[in-house]
């Protein structure tokens, strides 16, 4: 409890001796007449900035494209998450830190959407002389059976284990194991015609079987 006759309570808590530093502050106006019983705190406040880069969320295109089979999704351009630089006031109030406080943003580098091929195209459902071979058989053999298996080396991929350029030789798009198995076994039937069963020296007789 202070007595004081100040005319102000700044001039009062000065005179209790005690001091105001830096961004401190009283709970009351400083300039205001100090009254009767009025109780007065002193805020010790601590202030500094900070700058974060935070991502910016990149949206997704699909554009409907004739030439790939229904079902099939080729990623054409890959999304990129832009960059924002926000710059937020932190305070901290009789030791108790305050929310951040959002004060200012730029951006550093805008998202770049992304770009995704969706196939409209109806798929063949045969290959002449290729529709009568043990397929199924030929898939167990070289993949177990999976549409999406992909071999060790990472080169290999799909039921019948294309590498990307045979794929893309045969008109696929994207990668092998992430086409429909249905349009995965056409490519192969194409394969053989063209090839026979070559490009599975070891599995290749199952066709056959």
């Amino acid at each position: 409890t202070v007595r004081t006759s100040a005319a102000t309570v700044a001039e009062a808590v000065a005179e209790a001796g005690v001091a105001l530093r830096g961004q401190d502050a009283l709970s009351v106006p400083p300039d205001s007449f100090p009254r009767e019983g009025q109780t007065v705190t002193v805020l010790r406040i601590t202030g500094s900035r900070e700058v974060r880069e935070e991502p910016i969320p990149y949206a997704v295109r699909r554009v409907a494209d004739p030439t790939l089979f229904e079902g099939t999704e080729v990623v054409e351009r890959p999304g990129r998450p832009g960059v924002l630089r926000v710059t937020y006031a932190l305070r901290t109030v009789n030791g108790v830190r305050e929310r951040p406080r959002r004060v200012a943003s730029e951006v550093v580098r805008a998202p770049r959407t992304e770009l995704v091929k969706v196939g409209t195209g109806a798929r063949p459902r045969s290959v002449r002389d290729a529709d009568g071979l043990n397929w199924e058989g030929l898939a167990r053999c070289e993949s177990g059976g999976r549409p999406d298996a992909v071999d060790p080396s990472g080169t290999y991929g799909g039921l019948y284990q294309f590498d990307a350029a045979t794929w893309h030789g045969l008109g696929g798009r994207g990668r092998p194991e992430d086409a429909p198995a249905a349009e995965q076994t056409y490519r192969a039937k194409k394969l053989y015609v063209r090839r026979g069963a070559s490009p599975w020296p070891h599995c290749g007789e199952r066709l056959h079987s």
